[in-house]
């Protein structure tokens, strides 16, 4: 994330003005999240300097996805089950967020995969992966 200083709470001028040109893509990933989920919502500083402020969509205390502004553009965090991964990857996603599936580490319980946001395409792909987590996590009674 750009802004990892835990005692200067961004604004959300500031954090527009980071992201830069990726703006309008923010502005539809959050506009569909709230549309689409009921999600609770807040912006914290999560996981120390490595990550810093972030835009945190939770559902029942359960992560749905955290939104980290970067310098010229954001991150994504989805956190996927091991069964999620592998449908994932089914899916086809985009090479951006394929590769960022496959580079983040396999844990037992899934994996914490953060996708730079490039395009559009990016966007759709967040959309469907999404959708995959709160069905997965239905399917295993915890969301």
């Amino acid at each position: 994330g750009a802004f990892t200083d835990k005692k200067q709470r961004p604004t959300e001028e500031d954090i527009l003005a980071m992201i830069g040109p990726k703006v309008p893509l923010w502005q539809e990933l959050i506009q569909f999240i709230r549309k689409t989920y009921p999600a609770d919502e807040d912006f914290t500083f999560l996981y120390g300097k490595k990550y810093g402020w972030a835009l945190r969509f939770r559902i029942r205390k359960q992560l749905l996805t955290s939104l980290y502004p970067a310098e010229g553009g954001f991150k994504v965090q989805i956190n996927l089950s091991p069964e999620a991964v592998e449908q994932a990857l089914a899916m086809r996603p985009g090479k951006n967020v394929q590769e960022a599936i496959e580079r983040a580490h396999p844990y037992p319980e899934g994996r914490w995969v953060f996708i730079p946001i490039a395009s559009a395409d990016d966007v759709q792909d967040i959309k469907r992966l999404l959708a995959l987590r709160v069905a997965t996590k239905r399917l295993q009674g915890r969301g």
